[in-house]
């Protein structure tokens, strides 16, 4: 049987989520004004998140500071981001999906796969299914998405990126040369930007250059995993499944880049702290435990170096990941070499089996234990500003507010 896939990608989902409710509200449709999402643009973590078409226009680029957008235009509509709001409409737009498959998969927060391979009895024509989707979800919920529509994951996604915003697309096997091989190929899915360069330098400028070259070739370029991925993709070639439950995390890590270079331990070590708290939250949230915590630096001239401890017996506490990976940064940095970016993974997962069980309970665990419960439990409610904790570990306590993280979350 032949395979039948959907993408469902929102349009610039956290701008679109946040003109939603102002318009429900009574307010301006920020989509049609220059605006961004972002953090307080008085902080130097102050980001743009997302951008309308017009502040896109205007030069405006997702993760450059507020303050370069504001240069660009001084009348900048800004709002804060609300992600408690954007987990609201991502789970309502799904569940309009799950109504026309029961195998859907999150791929982020505003994009899915729908599995639609053997429903041609109860939907016949796909694109017009496609678009009856994408107008409920504009008209009951107050956003647009794009829909691609293909043999395989691969082709949806590469179709849902074609013109937007609220259109259907589709790319099938028979009009992978027509759509896609004219594409750069650093449009391609899974090909970074240095990927990118290395196959420009070796005269492959679009998706069809890259199909068209052996295998053998590619791989020189970029290796055996990614060359013989990269290869197949530009073929339209993708097996993977669509999966309604997601596996279970190997490892969490989180990072953040600086936008001024640290080079005090007292600057570092509240940074380190708020990337403890969150990636240890995330762990919590899947009911893992870790064995294994890694530190990552990279200094101003962008030199990543790492150091990684085993642990005998496996957390999920905030403090003993704090603790553990700030004598790890002490044993991998001197303190005094400019740093631009501290990373935190915890691996060597462990989820309830094989714990070793003790007779003598450690006061101090469980009250570290029960007080992470409890941070974890107000800011899920509330917000995750909503307790914030303390980085006076001897160090200026304006440091802190100074790095507070717009972080970039990667989950392996």
């Amino acid at each position: 049987m032949e395979r039948l896939v959907f993408h469902v990608d929102v349009n610039s989902a956290f701008l679109s989520w946040e003109a939603s409710r102002i318009v429900r509200d009574g307010g301006e449709d920020i989509r049609l004004i220059p605006s961004v999402v972002g953090g307080d643009p008085k902080r130097r973590t102050g980001v743009v998140l997302a951008k309308s078409i017009p502040a896109k226009k205007l030069g405006i680029k997702t993760g450059e500071p507020l303050s370069a957008s504001l240069r660009k235009c001084p009348d900048l509509f800004i709002a804060a981001p609300d992600f408690s709001l954007y987990e609201k409409n991502s789970k309502a737009f799904m569940d309009i999906c799950r109504e026309y498959t029961p195998v859907l998969e999150k791929f982020s927060i505003d994009e899915c796969f729908l599995d639609m391979t053997g429903t041609h009895k109860i939907y016949p024509d796909p694109i017009k299914t496609a678009n009856e989707i994408k107008d409920r979800i504009y008209s009951e919920l107050g956003f647009t998405v794009n829909i691609g529509v293909g043999s395989n994951k691969l082709l949806a996604k590469m179709a849902s990126d074609f013109e937007k915003p609220n259109k259907v697309h589709t790319l099938f096997i028979n009009e992978i040369e027509q759509k896609m091989w004219p594409i750069p190929v650093r449009d391609l899915f899974s090909v970074g930007a240095s990927s990118a360069a290395a196959l420009e330098r070796s005269r492959i400028y679009t998706i069809g250059d890259l199909a068209k070259r052996s295998l053998k070739s590619v791989q020189a370029i970029l290796g055996v995993k990614l060359g013989e991925l990269v290869h197949a993709y530009a073929n339209g070639i993708d097996i993977s499944p669509v999966k309604s439950e997601p596996e279970p995390a190997k490892g969490y890590s989180i990072s953040t880049t600086l936008e001024q270079d640290i080079n005090k331990f007292s600057e570092a070590k509240p940074i380190l702290l708020m990337l403890a708290d969150s990636v240890s939250a995330r762990m919590r949230a899947d009911g893992a435990k870790s064995l294994c915590i890694g530190v990552t630096v990279r200094t101003s001239d962008f030199k990543n170096s790492s150091h990684q401890k085993k642990l005998t017996e496996a957390t999920d506490i905030t403090s003993e990941i704090y603790s553990v990976s700030e004598k790890l940064l002490r044993e991998l940095w001197n303190g005094y070499t400019p740093i631009r970016l501290i990373g935190l993974s915890l691996t060597s997962l462990t989820r309830g089996e094989g714990e070793q069980i003790t007779f003598f309970i450690d006061e101090e665990k469980e009250k570290m234990r029960k007080i992470d419960k409890t941070v974890d439990s107000i800011r899920n409610k509330f917000g995750s500003d909503t307790v914030v904790r303390a980085t006076s570990y001897k160090t200026d306590k304006t440091v802190g507010k100074k790095y507070k993280a717009q972080m970039e979350n990667k989950e392996k």
